[in-house]
């Protein structure tokens, strides 16, 4: 059980065992291995760790370079240098040139915290989003990342992986029985009266409202869609046909994001009311999660607020 352990910690765990087998893995970091956890992978891996300095680009084409050889890149930055700084080597360099690098950006949205709002990425998810063939996969907590390593490491493609770094704020799929599936959202809790769909950070507030709603009576579904992109259309539906509507919970623009691919999905399958949560078109600022979830409108409370908007919209 990982529930007491840094993000980090888990998946430099994972990467320093499968160094050990694994030849053909390596790392690359733009300068900020103590901060994404990978430091003590440098000292221990000399010659299959590569520190590029304060450029990601640089970083970006080195990786798709040594993918072309065989090697299998692991590239590590802050969320927003390793996605909007370097979006058009990731989309002809890697993207394009169809290389298996798997890329690994810490400290989403709010998550940054004292580092403001030019760390905090609003917009990664749709970046990458937009860009054909990405995997985008956003865990909960440290047990899920641990279960997911093994199926990414193997998955022939590039996969972007957006990290809470430090002690999750819950702890949802430590249970020996989970079984994890890149490609398959996870039902948390049933209901049958609103979805609550919910990634990261966000799946602990979706828990919390879901105890509120509870409360007054009303019974909402939660689904940790971890994997954002692609969308797992089948869990999706099968829920809001039985809820009728949903919520989308996320620690991103509520534009392109998790809300988005959702939209989507059901303006294709099965068109329901659905209301957003998560930054309303706008940047981030310097502060702490608990203060800005409540000053973004990305709280429990927030969202089951949100639930009973679109209760009330599903019975219009």
């Amino acid at each position: 059980m990982y529930e007491k352990t840094e993000m980090r910690a888990v998946m430099a765990e994972f990467l320093e065992k499968r160094l050990l087998t694994d030849e053909q893995l390596c790392i690359l970091d733009a300068d900020l291995a103590r901060a994404n956890g990978t430091l003590e992978l440098f000292r221990k891996f000399p010659e299959r760790t590569i520190d590029v300095g304060v450029a990601e680009a640089n970083m970006t084409c080195v990786a798709a370079g040594l993918a072309s050889y065989g090697f299998k890149p692991f590239i590590f930055s802050f969320c927003p240098f390793i996605t909007r700084r370097v979006c058009d080597q990731v989309a002809i360099s890697i993207a394009y040139a169809k290389q298996n690098v798997k890329l690994v950006g810490t400290d989403p949205g709010i998550a940054a915290e004292m580092n403001g709002g030019t760390h905090m990425s609003v917009e990664d998810i749709g970046v990458m989003r937009s860009i054909p063939g990405m995997v985008i996969f956003e865990p909960v907590d440290g047990d899920q990342l641990a279960k997911a390593m093994p199926q990414i490491c193997e998955y022939e493609g590039y996969v972007y992986i957006r990290l809470f770094r430090k002690v999750p704020p819950a702890t949802f799929f430590a249970g020996d029985d989970y079984r994890f599936d890149l490609f398959k959202a996870d039902l948390v809790r049933e209901g049958r009266d609103v979805t609550l769909f919910a990634s990261g950070i966000e799946v602990e507030q979706a828990m919390k409202a879901a105890d509120i709603l509870a409360d007054k009576g009303i019974s909402a579904e939660v689904v940790n869609v971890h994997t954002i992109k692609p969308v797992d259309a089948q869990t999706v539906v099968a829920s809001v046909k039985k809820t009728g509507c949903a919520v989308s919970c996320e620690n991103h623009n509520i534009h392109c994001g998790l809300g988005g691919a959702l939209a989507e999905c059901f303006a294709e399958f099965h068109p329901v009311p659905l209301e957003r949560i998560g930054f309303r078109d706008r940047y981030s600022m310097v502060g702490r999660i608990p203060e800005l979830l409540d000053i973004f409108e990305m709280s429990a409370k927030h969202i089951a607020l949100a639930a009973k908007k679109v209760i009330e919209r599903k019975a219009q």
